[in-house]
């Protein structure tokens, strides 16, 4: 164990920026990483507020932050594909290899998954961590750090997306405009969509979305989500439709906006169960399929990035050094409509 410094969640309403024990041995199959960039992340700040994310309850102090990129810097024994000096980004769930969910190929389902500031899994907000190499992800020339650190919740848009079967020319609806809804829709255009209905109370949320060609902003406080896709689609109705608010109200009328023969995707997580429209699913085949995180995805998505079709450096709201981590957490609990993803920089 090591004495480090890192951003700790004492217990709800209570962070510290202070030294910790921390394991920074590196061990065979593993990588050291000098951190660079970390994301602020919505369930970072649910912890912070809440104490709690349904059964993981922060019971003991617990350092906070899963998105990230930073450098490798050393390299356990039989790691081959990276050395030292890499620029890499990490996937922050690591399942057991050999779980019947691993096999299978849905390691993000495994239940013995452990992931960076999930209790009682320490984050990254902290100089240097040790990562499994085959989890960590090295980064073209022209993906930077802060792009890289965005891998992480830009692989739930590409979960989404293929999960959802997208064909070329398809109309999307996504619902919610936050983090997650807009790179789901940004990640349903890269698959093949050619529009993406984007839904959202907050106007200048629909205002960063709508910088997206292909991006249709719908302020639902002033328009009838239902109409408007009725008219978009000639009365059809949508192909694909994300549900990224988390908000059980928008399963009161989500069979609506689908066409027959049309998918929707559960993205966001009600805090309680919804009701659910089976006659209207059942008389138009909606098909309807779920998102945990991700599996598989991190390769896609830095390819994306470093084509050059995908640009998500328009959703970095705000900058922070380290030593403002707190001030960093205390503006993301303002939850500003304005701001889409603030970062801090370690170094």
């Amino acid at each position: 164990m090591a004495k480090v410094r890192a951003l700790v969640l004492e217990r709800q309403h209570e962070l510290a920026l202070r030294d910790i024990d921390l394991s920074l041995e590196t061990g065979p199959g593993q990588v050291k990483i000098k951190i660079h960039t970390v994301g602020v992340c919505g369930s970072d700040v649910h912890y912070y507020t809440h104490g709690r994310i349904g059964p993981f309850v922060v019971s003991e102090p617990m350092v906070l932050g899963h998105e990230a990129a930073g450098t490798v810097v050393a390299v356990g024994e039989g790691v081959a594909h990276l050395k030292a000096g890499d620029r890499v980004c990490m996937e922050p769930g690591i399942p057991d290899p050999n779980s019947k969910a691993s096999r299978l190929g849905m390691y993000n389902v495994d239940p013995a998954v452990t992931f960076w500031a999930t209790p009682p899994v320490h984050g990254v907000l902290t100089p240097e961590v040790v990562h499994p190499a085959n989890y960590t992800y090295k980064l073209p020339d022209n993906v930077s750090f802060a792009e890289g650190a965005m891998v992480e919740p830009f692989a739930v848009g590409m979960q989404a997306a293929a999960k959802a079967k997208i064909a070329p020319g398809d109309t999307a609806v996504v619902l919610g405009a936050g983090p997650i809804g807009t790179m789901v829709a940004i990640a349903a255009l890269a698959g093949g969509c050619a529009r993406a209905i984007v839904a959202d109370l907050a106007q200048p949320k629909l205002d960063i979305a709508a910088q997206y060609q292909g991006v249709i902003p719908v302020n639902v406080r002033e328009n009838n989500l239902t109409e408007e896709v009725s008219r978009l689609t000639a009365g059809w109705g949508a192909d694909v439709i994300f549900e990224c608010s988390g908000s059980p109200k928008a399963w009161e009328t989500i069979m609506d906006l689908a066409r027959p023969g049309g998918v929707i995707v559960a993205v966001g997580l009600p805090v309680s169960p919804v009701g659910f429209d089976v006659s209207t699913a059942s008389t138009k085949e909606i098909r309807i399929e779920t998102v945990f995180r991700y599996a598989h995805q991190y390769e896609r998505s830095i390819a994306l990035l470093s084509s050059g079709r995908v640009d998500l450096k328009p959703l970095i709201s705000g900058v922070f050094q380290f030593e403002d981590s707190i001030k960093a957490f205390d503006r993301a609990v303002e939850a500003r409509p304005t701001d889409v993803k603030l970062q801090i920089v370690m170094e």
